[in-house]
């Protein structure tokens, strides 16, 4: 349980959330004190998100009690919790874009006289608002003429304007560079130390030994522990963020002895130098045909949006691709196709499958789209197509002619495959291929993707779990912060050599508050 000071500006008391068929939170701690930046940490699904919706009004809690200034309340929204003192700042700046600084600020509160608004005040307190910050801008201007960094600081200066007593900035960094982080830790520190406090929400580690005062760490919806920054070490970070000991971590074997060692033939794709402002820092990486090329690290590491740019979806600012020794420009997935690449997103169901479509129209669906309009797939050879694949991949499936939202989500996941292998690519790119997916499932996909590499085909393969990454890749490149930190190969892979990989440079000592 955290600790309960008599100074406590927030106090969270055994939340719970559920939802059907899911207990978001169950008996959550959390607290915070007035002048301190509190980093609330946690992998995907830990909970972080549901608890500041709880907190702020956007759900209603099941159980549990919250105190601010050691009074119990209970928002009905988020504008009750401001109302309260209590504003967030999101990722995503919840800004209008082409009002001025000053409109922005006073939106919904600007100074009126005799009905109608006084805009020479309304500037003044803007400024004023803003030199809170330490910045002096021109408020009149249009937001969106402003970098990312200035909107952030305007949407900051905004949430203070009501008043704030405790600001929570979630993943205020994920778009900005090192000058801009840089720029807004000062004003945080700078808020800090006039005595608000803030909830820091991130998935970057450098950032959070940097900025915060004290840790807390959620996993699977449970408060794991209360830490204070300084006495903690990346690898006792991570161990708790994991749900392993660091002992356990140190105890752990390397690469299973049946591993494949690494492929030693020719790379299919390498990339130099690729970079992309607030995704990813300049990165080389190579995939050799039949070779499983693991990309490793937490939440927010960079995995995803190296994908992104290998497929096109996101174009790199810096950087080259090259394929098969050729410089090449992939603008776009379509041209990405038409060069031999292929990629299941991440999130089946919002970015993959389409749902009310059937199993046979989501087989040829990047393949009838790389032939174009007028090179329609004939009726006969799509259920040919379809009937190959739902053999070869053992889709369970009543016919080809099923919805495909009726499959579950292992069969969801191997529809996916076959409309990308009916393409024929060279280079298959899997984010999060057996999330969500029962132990049958997973084994099924893990050996589906050994044949295809023993076929040749070069893939690359992004997981959070790490013991997958060790038992599916032949090379591991490992990821902290949006930046590669290292790569393994062959019998150098194991969960502890890519944790440790992750957290090195870091002096050992831990502690609880």
């Amino acid at each position: 349980m955290a600790e309960r000071p008599d100074n406590a500006l927030l106090e969270m008391r055994g939340i719970s959330k559920s939802f059907p068929g899911v207990r978001a939170l169950d008996g959550v701690d959390f607290t915070v004190r007035p002048g301190e930046v509190h980093a609330l940490m946690g992998e995907n699904g830990a909970g972080k998100s549901t608890l500041i919706k709880v907190l702020t009004g956007v759900y209603g809690r099941d159980a549990g009690t919250v105190r601010l200034a050691g009074r119990p309340i209970a928002p009905r929204s988020p504008m009750d919790a401001e109302a309260l003192g209590i504003s967030t700042v999101y990722q995503e700046v919840n800004l209008i874009p082409h009002l001025s600084v000053a409109e922005n600020l006073c939106l919904g509160r600007q100074p009126m006289r005799f009905g109608a608004i006084r805009w020479g005040v309304m500037a003044r307190d803007a400024e004023a608002a803003m030199a809170r910050l330490g910045l002096s801008i021109d408020v009149s201007r249009e937001v969106a003429g402003y970098s990312i960094a200035i909107q952030q600081m305007v949407a900051i200066a905004r949430a203070l304007n009501v008043s704030a007593r405790l600001l929570i900035l979630d993943e205020p960094t994920s778009s900005l560079d090192e000058s801009e982080v840089a720029q807004l830790f000062t004003v945080v520190r700078r808020l800090r130390d006039e005595g608000l406090g803030i909830v820091f929400i991130t998935h970057f580690l450098d950032q959070t030994f940097e900025v915060s005062d004290r840790i807390t760490v959620l996993r699977n919806g449970r408060f794991v522990g209360q830490y204070v920054t300084a006495s903690l070490s990346r690898l006792d970070l991570i161990a708790r963020m994991v749900g392993k000991a660091p002992a356990e971590i140190e105890a752990m074997e390397a690469r299973p002895a049946d591993a494949t060692p690494a492929s030693e033939g020719e790379a299919f794709l390498t990339a130099e130098g690729l970079a992309r402002r607030g995704a990813i820092t300049p990165i080389d990486l190579s995939i050799r045909k039949g070779e499983v090329v693991g990309l490793a690290g937490l939440l927010g590491s960079g995995r995803t949006e190296i994908a992104r740019l290998l497929f096109g979806i996101d174009r790199p600012d810096r950087g080259t691709i090259r394929i098969e020794g050729l410089a090449v420009a992939i603008r776009s997935p379509r041209g990405a196709i038409r060069r031999g690449l292929a990629f299941t997103p991440e999130d089946r169901r919002g970015a993959g499958i389409i749902p009310h479509l059937s199993v046979r129209e989501n087989i040829v669906l990047a393949l009838q789209a790389s032939r174009g309009m007028w090179r329609a797939l004939s009726g006969r050879k799509q259920r040919e197509l379809a009937e190959r694949f739902i053999r070869s991949l053992d889709i369970k499936t009543p016919g080809a002619s099923q919805p495909v939202e009726n499959l579950s989500g292992g069969n969801q996941q191997k529809v996916l495959l076959a409309r990308w292998l009916a393409t024929e690519p060279r280079l298959l790119i899997l984010d999060e291929p057996t999330r969500g997916i029962d132990v049958g499932a997973k084994a099924e996909v893990q050996r589906l993707i050994s044949s295809l590499r023993d076929e040749g085909l070069a893939i690359v393969f992004i997981s959070s779990e790490l013991e997958e990454v060790v038992r599916t890749s032949q090379r591991v490149v490992v990821l902290r912060d949006r930046a590669k930190v290292g790569e393994l190969v062959g019998e150098q892979i194991g969960e502890r050599e890519i944790l440790h990989m992750i957290a090195r440079h870091d002096d050992v000592g831990h502690g609880e508050s």
